[in-house]
């Protein structure tokens, strides 16, 4: 993979701005510190001119950026057990355990479930770029459920386009904070936060569209069990929406679960809630077009254990409630 030149106009909303603050509201993956290093090494021009990372951006200015190309570091295989789901010459389906990170990164060298495939799938290697084979959808590292990937070219160049075209139906399940209507239709755009570069939010310079549809599946003490149906794929998507709607994933201390002890009837439930280790968030199910025969798929991953005991516990206070 080659450099790239990326280009803009200042906006109003960006005058002001630091330019190197201004660069890295525009890319969702890349951070300030990592900016600063472009400008440094001159990669960043202002109306044709190398500029310092603290120059104020004014509106009308030209951008450039001109990005490196990624280091390649082909991972190594790892025998790590894997949950298959499903799998052929063209696809492996797994579900993914919490705790896994999905491919190598700074920080996650190893131990990912690229490792692992490249171990379990011996011809996996160099699909879709050496730093991500065959990889055409991700999961947050703490979040369980179904994740397909493609084992050559063609599958892969297949299988990303019906993601990008949003023909892949994606069903998660989350326990969450409160007790929120049957069905709920969240529209809001979200992108990386202002203040807070590691988060995502609809307070952001660049929104992007996202769309989720919400069914309440049970309401339980202080808690609900949700399914949800992402229309695209931002991300953080699901936990930003419920957080900022008002129901955050227990657990997910990131985007607003409550913290602080409660008491009365609702006292233990609250407990089990607050001390949940990661966001209480499972991909159920994953429906595509398979890139070989052209029939609809579906694969389901049960409920992962640590969400079901939660669950269970919450049921027993609610059933002890209603004696």
């Amino acid at each position: 993979m080659s450099e790239r030149l990326e280009a803009w106009t200042i906006e109003s909303s960006e005058s002001s701005l630091r330019l190197d603050v201004a660069v890295a509201s525009r890319f969702e993956d890349v951070s300030r510190a990592r900016v600063k290093k472009w400008i440094e090494d001159g990669r960043v021009r202002v109306d044709g001119k190398i500029a310092r990372p603290s120059r104020l951006c004014h509106e009308g200015e030209s951008v450039e950026v001109v990005i490196p190309a990624p280091v390649s570091a082909s991972p190594e295989a790892e025998a790590i057990p894997l949950s298959i789901l499903y799998e052929d010459e063209h696809l492996v389906v797994v579900d993914k355990p919490a705790g896994m990170v999905v491919h190598p990164s700074t920080g996650h060298p190893s131990k990912t479930l690229v490792n692992a495939l490249l171990a379990h799938c011996h011809d996996l290697s160099g699909i879709g770029g050496v730093e991500r084979p065959g990889i055409v959808h991700r999961l947050d590292s703490r979040t369980t459920g179904v994740i397909v990937v493609a084992k050559h070219d063609h599958a892969h160049q297949h299988l990303a386009t019906q993601f990008q075209e949003r023909r892949v139906r994606k069903r998660y399940l989350a326990v969450v904070h409160g007790a929120p209507p049957d069905h709920l239709v969240i529209d809001r755009a979200i992108g990386r936060d202002r203040l807070h570069r590691t988060k995502m939010s609809s307070r952001t310079k660049h929104p992007r569209p996202a769309t989720s549809t919400v069914e309440r599946l049970e309401q339980l003490p202080h808690s609900a069990l949700l399914a949800i149906q992402i229309h695209t794929g931002r991300t953080h998507q699901i936990r930003v929406h419920l957080s900022e709607a008002g129901y955050p994933i227990a657990g997910d201390q990131d985007y607003g679960a409550p913290r602080k002890r409660a008491f009365g009837q609702n006292a233990l439930a609250f407990k089990w809630l607050s001390e949940f280790p990661r966001p209480a968030l499972h991909a159920e199910s994953l429906t595509l077009t398979h890139p070989k025969t052209g029939e609809e798929m579906n694969w389901t991953a049960e409920v992962p254990k640590d969400i079901n005991d939660l669950l269970e516990k919450l049921r027993r206070i609610k059933a002890a409630g209603n004696r």
